[in-house]
């Protein structure tokens, strides 16, 4: 059965954010998947300590920190998604769940020990609450650190509550869709066996480089006469920019 696991970032488990991810586990259930709720504060998770920033390779599972969080990585690598409810703090997520996704690098870096990420194709949702701005900025902040790790978002994968008062209706929906279509997505990539990141060798990276490198210099050589044409209609002074352009013509660098 699929299983999706909540986690809540909220030091209150009665709270809006605690409110909003309970929506999103009766989003889960709606679709027959299996659901297990955390409340991130009542465990010890202690802050990453960079191993991978002294040797790449001393970061890994399992994490060299004793903690609560070795119980939770077990659960997910048994798990086929997660959702993570966080409150607004100074336009960001709280520390707990900082520390929560932080900790999560174990995963993505096996990535440079055993060649993949070990959530790789799990499904990932997000829920930020707060009275005040920094919803999308936290949210971002979370699926762009997720997404990169090999988790995929659904369609609808996010919600957030800025207001300081009850959520409407609509968000209430969005909150429970959240849930459903992290289940949903999960159930269709539970089925796929294909590596979603093609760890390439040196030499394949090197020729692909230079079939591009090609194309980007044939490129240029094209458009930079046009391009020309369009900047001498500015002004003689800033004509400036032409010098630079011609400086740079037979330096290999393609952007």
């Amino acid at each position: 059965m699929i299983k999706i696991l909540l986690f809540n970032g909220s030091p209150r488990s009665y709270g809006l954010t605690y409110t909003l991810l309970n929506f999103a586990l009766k989003g889960v259930s709606s679709v027959g998947a299996e659901s297990k709720l955390f409340n991130l504060y009542d465990l010890e998770l202690r802050p990453c300590l960079g191993c991978l920033s002294d040797n790449q390779n001393s970061c890994r599972y399992p994490c060299v920190i004793d903690d609560d969080m070795q119980k939770i990585y077990n659960e997910i690598l048994s798990s086929n998604g997660i959702i993570v409810a966080t409150p607004i703090y100074w336009f960001a997520p709280s520390g707990t769940v900082k520390n929560f996704i932080d900790r999560l690098t174990v995963f993505e870096n096996m990535i440079f020990i055993s060649g993949r990420s070990l959530v790789e194709g799990k499904v990932a949702g997000v829920i930020a609450v707060g009275n005040d701005g920094g919803a999308v900025q936290t949210i971002s902040a979370i699926v762009s650190a997720l997404i990169s790790m090999g988790f995929t978002v659904p369609p609808f994968g996010f919600c957030y509550h800025t207001r300081d008062e009850e959520p409407s209706e609509n968000t209430l929906r969005d909150a429970f869709n959240v849930g459903r279509n992290v289940a949903l997505l999960a159930k269709v990539l539970d089925k796929n066996e294909s590596s979603w990141y093609d760890v390439k060798t040196v030499e394949e990276l090197s020729a692909i480089k230079e079939e591009v490198n090609m194309l980007c210099k044939l490129n240029k050589e094209g458009a930079l006469p046009k391009r020309k044409v369009l900047i001498n209609k500015l002004t003689p002074k800033d004509n400036l920019v032409l010098a630079s352009i011609e400086k740079s013509k037979d330096e290999n660098k393609y952007k």
